[in-house]
């Protein structure tokens, strides 16, 4: 076929023996003649001389539980959010619910919201001169701790973690352990719900705005798509003060952030939209993720996860080696169960334990 003849004739690219170019008819370059390398420590650099006094700033290797050689082209930070993004656990998220048990193409899956939350992230932290970098790898990693099914999956599991399965520290101290990440990225991973102690860093405290801000807009929006509420069931005291669609709500909600951030040094919001988007979470409690038709699809995930960590844990041998090189059997197995995605959890109900397929979850579960 022609376009398979043209797209052949590429393999090598273009150019001489001096250099390769990607296109044949490449005619841009640097006007300086790109003779200075911007290594890691040029970048460390420019990090000092434009954030804001009180910003993480990358250092070397960074401070991690193992020491590494550093990066000579990228900062600690850099390595971190690469790092978060190859591993499978992130890739996992792909098939992992936010609010939709089993999404539709056009529905936020765990790994659509992970990139929802880092967008707010880094726009926040650029505009109050933080950390973009690191706000970026910590929002990208902060939901990695999350088991198949939603938040359901944390009360399943909580029956056999004796300090509580809570998938902020979950994702920090045991899902991401091997990626041997800064300090600094973990903290604001472990630490993003409100519920936790406050993250050392500026950075982890946007983050933990922008999940709130995002899951907030971008839940309601699938909703509104999935008939479940419609946007004139908004309470006026939301819709006039943070707007009534996903682009204005972010909008607001970030300017918000930004401006009260600036105005007293913390990162936080200013009264009036801090209670809009209070209400609005709510208002996502009480229609979506708890309505009795979620709260039956919760109640699914619990026994599926529950059944399947009994059953690992009397046959061990049918888990990868990694899960089993533990002397805790409960916990690997949980660890297992846990990283799984919906559909291969739900699947291997079926195929291993017989599961009733009229038992499984389908559409609506619960939401962030």
């Amino acid at each position: 076929m022609p376009r398979a003849r043209a797209w052949a004739r590429t393999h090598h690219g273009h150019g001489d023996s001096n250099v390769v170019r990607a296109h044949r008819d490449t005619h841009t370059r640097f006007a300086d003649g790109g003779r200075t390398v911007w290594t890691r420590e040029r970048r460390e650099e420019l990090e000092r001389q434009s954030l804001r006094p009180g910003a993480a700033l990358a250092l070397g290797a960074g401070n991690r539980a193992m020491e590494e050689e550093p990066d000579p082209l990228r900062t600690c930070f850099e390595r971190d959010h690469d790092r978060i993004v190859h591993s499978a656990a992130f890739r996992r998220l792909a098939g992992k619910t936010q609010v939709v048990v089993y999404p539709t193409d056009h529905q936020r899956t765990r790994l659509t919201h992970a990139l929802e939350v880092a967008q707010v992230a880094t726009s926040i932290a650029r505009a109050v001169g933080a950390n973009p970098v690191l706000a970026d790898a910590i929002a990208l990693g902060h939901d990695c701790g999350h088991g198949p099914g939603g938040h359901a999956s944390e009360d399943a599991f909580d029956y056999y973690i004796p300090e509580g399965y809570d998938h902020g520290p979950w994702g920090a101290n045991v899902v991401l352990t091997s990626l041997n990440l800064c300090a600094e990225t973990l903290d604001g991973i472990r630490n993003h719900s409100w519920s936790r102690p406050a993250p050392s860093t500026i950075e982890g405290e946007i983050c933990s705005w922008a999940d709130r801000i995002a899951y907030c807009a971008h839940d309601l929006e699938d909703a509104f798509h999935a008939g479940i509420v419609r946007p004139q069931d908004l309470p006026a005291s939301i819709s006039e003060v943070v707007g009534a669609d996903r682009r204005t709500q972010l909008s607001r909600l970030i300017s918000a952030v930004v401006a009260t951030t600036v105005e007293t040094g913390q990162v936080g919001m200013d009264a009036e939209t801090a209670a809009a988007l209070a209400e609005m979470r709510t208002f996502n409690y009480e229609r979506i993720y708890t309505r009795p038709e979620s709260l039956a699809q919760s109640h699914a995930v619990v026994e599926v996860l529950r059944a399947l960590v009994e059953h690992y844990v009397a046959r061990p041998e049918l888990m990868p080696q990694d899960y089993r090189e533990t002397d805790d059997a409960v916990r690997g197995a949980v660890t297992y169960v846990g990283g799984m995605t919906d559909r291969f959890a739900f699947t291997q109900a079926q195929e291993l334990l017989g599961w009733d397929p009229a038992r499984l979850p389908r559409g609506i579960g619960r939401g962030a």
